[in-house]
């Protein structure tokens, strides 16, 4: 049965730190559930523990029947990932174990062909047949499918492409499409919405939804969740309880969670109170009548056993504090004249002005990126100009937490660094939820973490111009929350690249960039839902076009 059976379960990193404990829960065959909580809290490794990749410390953790598990960073391009590993490998790397290892000893024998090597033909004609035999063909045949879905190509076009060279969502989504498709009962999914384009993020919830396999997925999306699933599972104050709906109702329903939890603990405090004094009574009675000794042990004895088995406290609600403050600067920030990036983005003008919550926006590969990537200075446009207002700070928030210039620090001395002064760097830390990663290195934060740090910086570092690339994907809902409450009072100018819906809806004004490579502006929020859910990829293009303003 394609069940999971969580049972007090408990797991610590081998240095003996404990991650989590008692975690218990259930999913029948066919639920749909999300698993939620702050950053750092063990959902990915809780993921890896049901996937048997990871043992537990103690307890039971099981999935009944084929599991199939997509890590956080499948494709996403993370530090170590081979850049010349090509999409076939990519494939490979989500292929069942035997068509895993025939698959890549064929690839290893063509290579070794084509360098040169005579002997490779015999290794070859095995290896083919090998492949053949375990329905290598007939999976090439669903890796072409996948391909045309997420990447508008064929495999014989990308099998042999880096993958590096398609976008995080394009890779992201074609690992979907496989996992989604696979004849797997149960699907553990590691923010599978990380990186998708808003149709892309539609198809997904659709697909859940309408899946009849056992899914437990982790994400930050606020509206997935509200869409895909039937029932949240929350893993916090080192123990996990379920909501039995959708994110849609989840807050309130945490919210009284959260009271009946205080009433309790009020209640047993009460009557804990009321038995200690109890014996305190008897106690004192039995200094003048021995009769008085029995009942005062008596007691005693279960006074110390209520005490010693508290009900669980409200979890305290960690609060993260943004304080993005910026600054003036001109009022034309930036002045883009006919800038074109080859092959990518036609050439485009536009202006962007002091105060502005700009949007980029437009399918996976269409090429926002490499456009911040422009507008941080990082590159040049290969013809026009680009010309940025004086007093104008630019701080740009990188896609995939690429900070090179961070590796192999420790976390405080990153801060300090911009305070001046450790104690004012372990006071930002803390705002930031980020105090007890001080004395760690920046290498070994979590995603969601290596981006709070990097919104830290750009806070301490006052820049009053912001270039976030997805800053949303890896926060956590309470950070992803607080940092839209720091823009909304942040004096200075953003512009974003986002698939967050809920994100998005805190912006003025849109700029959306095809992947006929031409740049459209959008006034509101509504219109550039409206372009970007559009049923087909042309038909976004001509309602973008629509609702162009001059």
């Amino acid at each position: 049965m394609a069940h999971i059976a969580v049972s007090d379960l408990a797991f610590a990193h081998p240095g003996g730190e404990l991650l989590f404990e008692g975690v218990s829960f259930r999913l029948a065959p066919g639920d749909h559930a999300g698993l939620v909580g702050v950053n750092g809290v063990g959902k990915s490794t809780l993921l890896r523990v049901l996937a048997g990749e990871l043992p537990a410390a103690e307890g039971a953790a099981t999935a009944g029947g084929r599991v199939a598990h997509m890590p956080q960073d499948v494709g996403a391009g993370s530090p170590g990932t081979d850049p010349s590993a090509s999409v076939r490998e990519l494939l490979l790397g989500v292929a069942p174990v035997p068509l895993r290892r025939a698959g890549l000893r064929l690839l290893a024998a063509e290579r070794r062909l084509a360098d040169g090597d005579a002997a490779a033909g015999i290794e070859l004609g095995s290896a083919v047949a090998e492949w053949s035999d375990l329905g290598g063909y007939e999976l090439e045949a669903r890796w072409d499918a996948a391909c045309r879905t997420a990447v508008r190509s064929g495999l014989a076009e990308l099998g042999d492409r880096p993958a590096l060279t398609l976008s995080g969502g394009e890779r992201k989504g074609l690992v979907l499409e496989l996992i989604l498709g696979s004849d797997a009962d149960v699907l553990l999914l590691d923010e599978p919405d990380n990186f998708l384009d808003v149709p892309a993020k539609r198809r997904l919830e659709r697909r859940i939804a309408e899946s009849r396999k056992t899914v437990l997925m982790i994400s930050h999306d606020r509206a997935v969740l509200a869409a895909a699933v039937t029932r949240i599972v929350t893993l916090e104050g080192h123990c996990a309880w379920v909501h039995g709906g959708s994110y849609a109702t989840y807050t309130e329903s945490r919210a009284a969670r959260q009271r009946r939890l205080g009433d309790v603990l009020a209640r047993w405090q009460a009557e804990e109170r009321r038995l200690r004094e109890l014996v305190r009574l008897f106690k004192e009675r039995a200094r003048y009548s021995p009769d008085w000794a029995k009942r005062a042990d008596a007691a005693e004895t279960r006074w110390r056993r209520f005490a010693a088995e508290p009900p669980p406290p409200p979890v305290p609600d960690r609060t993260i504090k943004v304080r993005i403050r910026g600054g003036d600067s001109a009022r034309r920030v930036l002045d883009l004249r006919a800038v074109e990036i080859d092959g990518l983005v036609r050439p485009f003008s536009e202006e962007i002005h002091f105060g502005e919550r700009v949007g980029l926006v437009g399918p996976n590969g269409s090429g926002k990126t490499h456009l911040m990537r422009m507008l941080a200075g990082e590159r040049p446009p290969d013809s026009g100009e680009l010309r940025v207002g004086n007093r104008v700070s630019t701080g740009f928030f990188t896609q995939l937490g690429r900070r090179p210039d961070l590796l192999g620090q420790g976390v405080l001395e990153v801060v300090k660094r911009r305070t001046g002064a450790e104690q004012e760097a372990m006071s930002a830390l803390a705002r930031y939820g980020l105090a007890d990663a001080a004395r760690r290195s920046y290498d070994t934060l979590s995603g969601g973490q290596k981006a709070r740090l990097e919104i830290l910086c750009l806070e301490l570092e006052g820049r009053n111009l912001l270039l976030l690339d997805e800053p949303t994907d890896n926060l956590d809902i309470d950070s992803a929350e607080a940092l839209e409450a720091a823009l909304e009072a942040f004096e200075g100018t953003v512009v974003a690249v986002s698939h967050d819906r809920a994100f998005l809806r805190r912006f003025d004004r849109f700029l959306m960039v095809l992947h006929d490579g031409s740049v459209f502006s959008l006034p509101d929020h509504e219109r550039a839902l409206a372009a970007l859910e559009a049923p087909q990829r042309t038909a976004g293009v001509t309602l973008a076009r629509e609702l162009t303003v001059s």
